[in-house]
C-alpha cells in the first residue's frame, strides 16, 4: 500500500512539474481583471490561428502582478499582456518613469523582454459617481475628508498607487480595499464615494461617472505592451510573428468596446477576442465578412452545464483529493506524536492552528516564490496546510480516548508499542479520526476554489471570471457546483464513519 501511494504521488508531481516545464506549448498568461482576460485571448487566437499545428495555452485569471510575474520568470508562462507604467514603476521600482531601453537593460537581466505596444494607454485614474455638483480634479479630494474611497488591494500597495497618489494630493482619506469587480456596483449603491479605475472601463460611460483630472500628473503612461521571456520568439518564431503584427492595431476605443462587449453584453472572452480578430483581419480578395449569430447571453443553468464543467470538476476534485490524503500522510503521523509525547503536544497544535490562520493569498504570494512555480503545486501544498489542523487534532484527541485499561491490557499481552499503536489503539481512534479527516475534505472542496488564482483551475475559475465581470450568474455557477461536491463528500465520509463505528464491535 506504501509503495502504491509513493508511486501515485510520485506521478502527481511529476505530472505537475511537466506542467510546468515550457514544452512546446506557447503558454498565454493574464491577470484577474476583464481587460487582461481578452488581450490573453487576443494573444492565444492569434498564435493559434497563425500556426494551426501549433499548441497554445491561455492560462487567464491568474491574479496580481506578483503572481503573474513570478508565473513569467518560473517558465510557467511564456509572455502575458502588461502596462508600461506597472513594468516601470512596479516590477523594476523605479521611484520615476525611466526610459525604454532602460526598462529592456533591466528586464534583459532578469531573462525578460518588452515589445509589441498594443496601440492604446490605460492608465489609472479615480472616478466619483455623475452629477451637476461635486470634484473634478484630483487636488479637490484633500479638501472633502469625509469622501469614502473604495479602491482595489493592488492599487492600495502598489508604489504607483495609492501611497504616492495620496502623497502627491495631500490626500487625509483612509481607503478600504474593494475588488475591482464589484467597485462599480458600490459606487452607485453609495457603499463608496470614490474608486479606482482604468481609462479603458467599459462601465465609466455605463454609468456615467465622472473621471477625475489628474491636475498634477502623477500617473504616468499605462501602454498595453507584451513581457515575455527573452526566449519565446526563438521557441516559437511563427506564433510570435504573428503576435508581433498586433502592434498598434488594437486602439482604445476597441478595447472600451471589447470590456464592454464582457461586462455589458455577458459574452465570454473568447468570444468578445475572436469578434474583435475576425473584424480587424485582412480579408482575402472577393471574401465577406461572415454572418454573426446573434447574441444570447447564457442563464445560469446554461454557465453550470457549460463544456468546461467536467474539466473543472476533475481538476477540482483531483486537488481536493491529493490535498487530503497528503494532509493525512503528514498529519496522522504528527498526531500520533502530539498523543505519545505531552511536551510535543502543544507545539505540535500550536503550529498547525497558526498555519491555519494565514491568509490563502498570502501563503500562495509566500509559497510561489519559494517553489519556483504557479499551478498544482503551490495550489496543493496550500490547501495541504489548511487541511492539517483538525486531522492531527482529531487524531491526537482519539487517541487519547482510548482507555487506560486497554492499554494496560495489550501491554500485559506482551504487545509491543507499535504493535498497541496499529492493532489497538488507531482501530479504537478511528471514528474520531475519520472525522477529521471529513472536516479537512469539507473544508478543501471550498478553499480549492483558491487554486484558480494560480492557474490550478478548479471551480474558481467561474468565481474569477464572476468577480471580474460582476457577473452573479458566473459565481453561482461556480459556487453552486463547489457547494454540491462539499455536501457530497460529507455524505461519503459520514458513510465510512458509520462503517468504522460498526468494525470494532463486529471484531468484538
Amino acid at each position: 500500500m506504501q509503495g502504491r501511494l509513493l508511486v501515485w504521488l510520485a506521478l502527481l508531481f511529476g505530472g505537475a512539474a511537466c506542467a510546468a516545464a515550457p514544452g512546446d506549448t506557447l503558454h498565454v498568461g493574464s491577470k484577474r481583471f476583464t481587460e487582461s482576460y481578452i488581450l490573453g485571448e487576443v494573444l492565444t487566437q492569434t498564435a493559434a490561428q497563425a500556426v494551426p499545428h501549433a499548441r497554445v495555452e491561455h492560462l487567464q485569471g491568474l491574479g496580481n502582478t506578483a503572481i503573474v510575474l513570478a508565473a513569467l520568470q518560473a517558465g510557467r508562462i511564456d509572455v502575458y499582456p502588461e502596462y508600461l507604467g506597472t513594468i516601470d514603476l512596479e516590477i523594476l521600482k523605479h521611484a520615476q518613469p525611466a526610459p525604454l531601453e532602460q526598462i529592456r537593460r533591466e528586464l534583459a537581466a532578469m531573462g525578460l523582454g518588452v515589445a509589441v505596444p498594443l496601440g492604446f494607454n490605460n492608465t489609472y485614474a479615480l472616478a466619483v459617481r455623475g452629477g451637476a455638483d461635486g470634484v473634478t480634479k484630483l487636488s479637490e479630494l484633500a479638501a472633502q475628508p469625509a469622501l469614502r474611497f473604495g479602491l482595489s488591494h493592488e492599487f492600495i500597495g502598489r508604489a504607483d498607487g495609492w501611497p504616492g497618489l495620496s502623497k502627491r494630493y495631500g490626500l487625509p482619506q483612509r481607503p478600504e480595499g474593494l475588488d475591482h469587480g464589484i467597485a462599480y456596483e458600490a459606487l452607485m449603491q453609495r457603499q463608496v464615494d470614490v474608486i479606482d479605475i482604468y481609462s479603458t472601463d467599459a462601465k465609466i460611460r455605463q454609468y456615467g461617472l465622472r473621471v477625475l483630472d489628474d491636475d498634477r500628473a502623477y500617473f504616468p503612461r499605462y501602454d498595453a505592451m507584451l513581457l515575455y521571456r527573452l526566449d519565446a520568439p526563438a521557441r516559437f518564431p511563427e506564433a510570435w510573428k504573428a503576435i508581433a503584427q498586433l502592434e498598434g492595431r488594437i486602439s482604445a476605443t476597441d478595447m472600451i468596446a471589447m470590456n464592454a462587449a464582457a461586462e455589458i453584453d455577458g459574452q465570454s472572452f473568447a468570444n468578445v477576442a475572436r469578434g474583435w480578430l475576425a473584424a480587424h483581419q485582412p480579408q482575402a480578395a472577393g471574401a465577406g465578412k461572415a454572418a454573426q449569430a446573434p447574441l444570447v447571453r447564457d442563464g445560469l443553468l446554461a454557465k453550470i452545464f457549460d463544456k468546461n464543467l467536467w474539466p473543472l470538476t476533475r481538476q477540482h476534485l483531483t486537488l481536493v483529493l491529493a490535498a487530503v490524503l497528503l494532509a493525512c500522510v503528514v498529519g496522522i503521523p504528527l498526531g500520533v506524536l502530539a498523543a505519545a509525547f505531552p511536551r510535543l503536544r502543544q507545539v505540535v497544535l500550536g503550529l498547525t492552528g497558526v498555519l491555519q490562520t494565514v491568509p490563502s493569498l498570502a501563503l500562495l504570494a509566500l509559497l510561489i516564490p519559494l517553489l519556483g512555480m504557479i499551478g498544482t503545486v503551490p495550489a496543493l501544498a496550500a490547501l495541504v496546510v489548511y487541511a492539517l489542523l483538525p486531522i492531527v487534532r482529531n487524531t491526537c484527541t482519539g487517541l487519547l480516548q482510548v482507555p487506560a485499561g486497554l492499554r494496560l491490557a495489550a501491554q500485559a499481552l506482551g504487545l509491543r508499542p507499535m504493535q498497541r499503536l496499529v492493532h489497538i489503539e488507531l482501530p479504537l481512534a478511528l471514528p474520531v479520526i475519520l472525522a477529521g479527516v471529513k472536516t479537512a475534505a469539507v473544508m478543501s472542496v471550498g478553499t480549492a476554489t483558491i487554486a484558480a488564482f494560480i492557474g490550478a483551475g478548479g471551480y474558481g475559475e467561474r468565481i474569477t471570471i464572476g468577480l471580474a465581470l460582476n457577473d452573479n450568474d458566473m459565481l453561482l455557477a461556480g459556487a453552486i457546483p463547489a457547494a454540491l461536491l462539499a455536501l457530497l463528500t460529507q455524505a461519503a465520509f459520514e458513510l465510512l464513519e458509520r462503517l468504522a463505528s460498526r468494525a470494532p464491535s463486529q471484531r468484538v
